[in-house]
């Protein structure tokens, strides 16, 4: 029961900073997050903040989520990562049918589900259910998960089905990781204790109530998951680059207080260079963040009111998403620069947050690249082939609503 007297989510976040930091060598060196940290955070309840309140979570709103992801990615980048990646996966509970919901989300108050959406398995149709086989790269916090999702392209025999327009048809499948092979891949420049690697399954029956496509309408009504899935998931995800970025401008700022710059045997923070390489990254920050929440906020309002987002305003979702991205890795660009030599030691927090932030600029949802498909929503193109709608899946649901209005 939640009280006046009760944290918020946000402040628990916060709270749990210093015990992230402490576990900061432990999670880069060790390329995972350490099990007593995952379950402290499970206990805190950040993993449930978009499971659906039948199921036990909170059924938060979206910028509840994602300050709190922001806030854990302040302290460490990967830890935020992970965070995200299995909190986000809690809004799957919206979508599954009832029996599954309650197996994965509702029977255990610690569960915590990761995976790819990339439709790499195959799912073969069986009595009940699929008999699957696949191998998925990216699985992030897979060595802590309880389940891992994987997409699949769903065969008759040999044969894969297709939709009505010809493609293929996908579907989300659900396993006990236990079921898994976790497959060591991890190697990475960046995001290193996020423990990304690869995991496979092999003619595992998955029943069929343990699987769903966003072509579908989602079990639960709330507004929550009438948001488009993957423009959603972009926010998340643009949370951690802009805790990341908090950070290393909080790092530079004190390093100015005590680092003599060799050229002039002055205090970094005398030069005016560094000086204005500050404001300009606490500029990129906060414009990039500001845009990001004030236009989760309008997307939010649109689906509270019963209303079905637009092309053009799941557009600026992205459009909001990678900006705040891009403008966050800016940041750290130029707090990185001004450190000077100290910044390329491995000892130096700010080389970390160089790599770190540069790792997840490169998913797809907040790469630039999106910067054209946005573009061309708001130029009014036909976006139906469009990674904004291809991705999720929501493309014909979208114009019928759209059709109903029109008539």
């Amino acid at each position: 029961m939640v009280t006046a007297s009760t944290p918020s989510f946000i402040e628990i976040a916060r709270a749990l900073g210093p015990q992230i930091q402490s576990y900061s060598q432990e999670i880069e060196q060790g390329r995972r997050l350490p099990l007593p940290l995952v379950e402290n955070m499970a206990q805190a309840g950040l993993f449930r903040l978009w499971i659906p309140q039948q199921l036990g979570g909170e059924e938060a709103d979206p910028a509840t989520f994602v300050r709190v992801v922001e806030e854990v990615s302040q302290a460490d980048g990967a830890v935020g990562w992970c965070l995200m990646i299995g909190g986000a996966y809690g809004v799957f509970g919206g979508y599954l049918q009832d029996e599954a919901a309650h197996e994965i989300y509702g029977s255990d108050p610690h569960v915590i589900t990761g995976g790819a959406f990339s439709p790499v398995g195959q799912a073969v149709v069986t009595e009940g259910g699929y008999r699957v086989t696949g191998r998925w790269q990216l699985g992030s916090g897979c060595q802590h998960t309880n389940w891992l999702v994987g997409g699949c392209r769903i065969f008759d025999g040999d044969q894969p089905r297709l939709n009505a327009d010809g493609t293929p048809v996908r579907r989300m499948l659900f396993f006990p990781t236990e079921d898994c092979e976790i497959i060591d891949t991890w190697h990475t420049a960046g995001l290193r204790g996020t423990g990304s690697h690869d995991y496979a399954v092999s003619d595992v029956f998955v029943p069929a109530t343990r699987s769903l496509s966003f072509r579908e309408p989602p079990s639960h009504s709330g507004p929550l998951y009438a948001l488009p899935t993957i423009a959603l998931f972009g926010v998340a995800i643009a949370a951690v680059p802009l805790g990341i970025a908090r950070h290393a401008i909080d790092v530079l700022v004190e390093l100015a207080e005590v680092k003599t710059a060799s050229r002039s045997l002055e205090l970094l923070g005398q030069h005016a260079m560094v000086q204005a390489d500050v404001a300009r990254a606490e500029a990129l920050l906060r414009s990039g963040r500001a845009f990001l929440y004030e236009t989760l906020d309008e997307a939010w309002q649109v689906v509270t009111a019963g209303d079905t987002l637009s092309v053009k305003q799941r557009a600026m979702l992205w459009l909001a998403s990678t900006q705040a991205t891009v403008a966050a890795t800016q940041a750290v660009e130029l707090m990185f620069s001004a450190g000077g030599a100290t910044s390329v030691y491995t000892s130096s927090p700010l080389e970390r947050c160089l790599r770190d932030i540069r790792t997840a600029g490169q998913h797809i949802c907040v790469v630039p690249s999106n910067f054209e498909s946005v573009g061309q929503a708001l130029l009014g193109f036909d976006m139906s082939t469009s990674v904004l709608l291809r991705f999720d899946d929501r493309s014909e649901r979208l114009e019928n609503d759209q059709l109903q209005r029109a008539k």
